[in-house]
């Protein structure tokens, strides 16, 4: 709804009065006979329901008015007033009969309409909404858009699509009508004429880059991928430049097994300063899994990944680590998720994947101290402890494993394999520490629970 900025009629406004046109009584005339009176008495019954109205004594507001009918009943403003007493009254049928009177003795009057049209909106009365807002679209072009919502929700979408035909045709194209374009043609099912208003526009701007966009999207949503990639590539000839377009033309390639020039537009679009993170994420993650089914193209998935720029997220380089951990190159892997915690210093799950990795390579050292400054930051995660205990019973500082490995017992819940794992690291502790009771101890604790899974 257009919402506009209404003047108050208080007690004190006494110059917003003659805007009002009081034919029929003149303020200014000498109260010199009972007309005169009648004019005093009019004038003060006004004003006092507008000072009422304004302290929200709507009742009373409501009886100066109806006085003030009694004198003059020509006056449109009284009724106006009069309906939005009502409405703070919560009397809706005697506000809608006020404002309509006032929009019949003046029915060019933007704000009378408005608020008859709000009353309605209001009380769900959407089929004299859409009467009354026919009646102001003339005022501006939001009351037309307004129309076509209205229109939808009462699946009149026929009347909604000629409203916006001719808004389109006026004003030119606009996100907010193609969106409440697109619901009309979900709630149809008419995608033939989705995509033949798509093309009609790239007919008549054979220039505008979104609006092969659009129709390359639509194309490809109704499963007519020929004509997509037809379609984007006819956009790639009108523009050589176009970033955006790559973002289609990869699929096609691939789909096409033309794979240098996929590769060629995964580079585009991951360079592209026009083209979102989270699309640029997209892309890659199809990078990583086309590269790890060709692994012959991995030097072109490294060059993409060293490109500046936005691209250079956490996410992204969590990708990259995870294709070098399928092909089991634990060495690249842990140098990514190390790039990836250096942008997300409190991501957990990145920083578990370096500690196991560094266990994996047998960095005890790094796995022991970058654990053990884990601790301080994640004191109830037993993934933690576990992994500390294993590198320090590596480093042979059995000690301080038992110590690490029994604090780290009180934080595991319901996981039977770690407290497994917990059991025959503190056996391997006490074994180094020659106490082989102890040892035997928790060796059998683990294979208790191992017989019970």
């Amino acid at each position: 709804m257009k919402y506009k900025i209404y003047i108050l009629f208080v007690f004190l406004g006494v110059l917003l009065v003659p805007q009002y046109q009081f034919g029929q009584v003149d303020f200014n005339k000498n109260p010199d006979d009972d007309l005169g009176d009648l004019e005093d008495q009019f004038q003060e019954l006004f004003f006092e329901a507008l000072k009422q109205k304004g302290i929200e004594n709507y009742d009373r507001s409501v009886e100066a008015l109806i006085k003030c009918i009694a004198i003059d009943n020509s006056q449109s403003v009284l009724y106006f007033e009069l309906g939005k007493n009502y409405i703070q009254l919560k009397n809706f049928g005697a506000a809608e009969e006020a404002l309509k009177t006032a929009v019949d003795k003046q029915q060019d009057n933007e704000w009378y309409l408005e608020a008859l049209y709000s009353l309605y909106v209001q009380q769900n009365e959407q089929d004299k909404a859409i009467k009354t807002l026919k009646q102001l679209v003339g005022y501006h072009p939001d009351y037309k858009e307004e129309l076509v919502a209205l229109y939808i929700s009462t699946k009149k979408y026929d009347d909604a699509l000629k409203v916006l035909d001719e808004l389109d045709e006026k004003l030119g194209i606009s996100g907010t009508r193609d969106y409440m374009r697109n619901q009309i043609y979900a709630a149809t099912g008419r995608k033939k004429d989705q995509i033949k208003n798509l093309e009609k526009r790239v007919d008549d701007n054979p220039d505008k880059e979104a609006n092969y966009l659009a129709l390359i999207y639509r194309y490809s949503e109704n499963n007519e991928n020929e004509k997509a990639f037809e379609t984007a590539k006819e956009l790639l000839k009108v523009n050589p430049t176009s970033q955006l377009v790559h973002l289609a033309l990869y699929k096609f390639y691939l789909e096409k097994n033309e794979p240098e020039k996929a590769i060629e537009s995964m580079k585009i679009v991951i360079q592209s300063s026009q083209i979102k993170p989270e699309a640029k994420l997209k892309v890659l993650s199809d990078f990583v899994a086309f590269v790890g089914k060709n692994p012959q193209y991995e030097s072109a998935l490294v060059e993409a990944t060293t490109l500046a720029g936005d691209t250079k997220t956490s996410k992204s380089f969590v990708e990259i680590a995870q294709y070098y951990l399928t092909k089991g190159d634990k060495n690249k892997a842990l140098e990514y998720f190390q790039q990836a915690l250096s942008m997300e210093s409190d991501n957990f799950g990145v920083l578990r994947n370096i500690l196991l990795l560094h266990i994996d390579l047998m960095q005890y050292d790094e796995a022991a101290s970058k654990s053990k400054n884990a601790l301080e930051k994640y004191p109830s995660m037993p993934i933690i402890y576990l992994i500390n205990g294993v590198a320090l019973n590596k480093l042979k500082r059995a000690e301080e494993a038992v110590s690490i490995l029994e604090a780290g017992l009180d934080y595991i819940i319901d996981d039977t394999k770690m407290e497994i794992d917990f059991y025959n690291q503190l056996s391997v502790a006490y074994t180094l520490l020659n106490n082989e009771s102890k040892a035997k101890a928790f060796s059998d604790k683990a294979k208790k629970l191992e017989t019970t899974k």
